[in-house]
């Protein structure tokens, strides 16, 4: 089976500090994989890297065999537009966009069809339960409502690669749950490679294999079919 994401020998200073210290990690399509740690291992780092928002100090980061060191900044953003769906724990939601809008915006980067966006869009809504907040805008909705938004909008373009950092972290545990199986559910049908950034334990055991980040390193928290608690 190819390799949907491949990282050889990562590294991440800011200033004096190494945050990420020959990390290697390689992940299938359609695999999904709970990375946890403290807060400042790194966590959000290094999506950010794999996702080329920032620039690794050595190592190589590969997506579906394209070395991101390879590319420059607009074939890096078109590589996002096409193949990443990125959840931010900021959530960066558009303002001046209604909750329908802010999902459809990668359908509409790639120049989707008006007809099958508003469908597409409109389904990733009613998946996440906000099908009738469609029309609400952003100052109208609460935190967990835009996180759900967030989710939807990385999902709805059926990305090859899902990065989700601290996903079900304003959301209701009920909420929570159902948000993580639509993850689940999406990186097997689609055949998405997932990363899933958490500090939560119970988001963590919906993930084929657990990873802690510490000291710079990925290491196996559970391995792949682990009895789950």
């Amino acid at each position: 089976m190819s390799r949907m994401l491949s990282i050889e020998r990562l590294v991440k200073r800011y200033g004096a500090r190494t945050i990420l210290d020959g990390l290697s990690l390689t992940l299938e399509p359609g695999a999904l994989v709970a990375v946890v740690g403290e807060s400042g291992a790194g966590k959000s780092t290094l999506l950010n890297l794999i996702a080329g928002l920032e620039t690794a100090d050595a190592g190589r980061i590969a997506l579906g065999g394209t070395d991101l060191a390879t590319l420059d900044d607009d074939a890096r953003t078109r590589l996002r537009r096409q193949s990443i769906g990125f959840v931010f724990q900021a959530f960066h939601i558009v303002p001046h966009l209604n909750a329908l809008e802010n999902v459809m915006l990668p359908l509409v980067l790639q120049g989707v069809r008006s007809r099958e966006r508003i469908a597409r869009a409109s389904a990733m809504l009613e998946a996440v339960g906000l099908g009738d907040r469609a029309q609400a805008m952003p100052r109208e909705l609460s935190g967990g409502e835009l996180q759900r938004i967030a989710i939807a909008r990385a999902l709805v373009h059926r990305p090859a690669l899902v990065l989700a950092d601290e996903p079900t972290g304003n959301l209701d545990p009920d909420t929570a749950q159902s948000v993580l199986a639509l993850l689940a559910a999406s990186a097997r049908a689609d055949h998405a490679a997932t990363i899933l950034v958490t500090h939560s334990e119970r988001a963590a055991q919906t993930a084929d294999r657990v990873l802690r980040l510490t000291h710079g390193q990925l290491v196996l928290s559970r391995a792949p079919n682990a009895t789950q608690p």
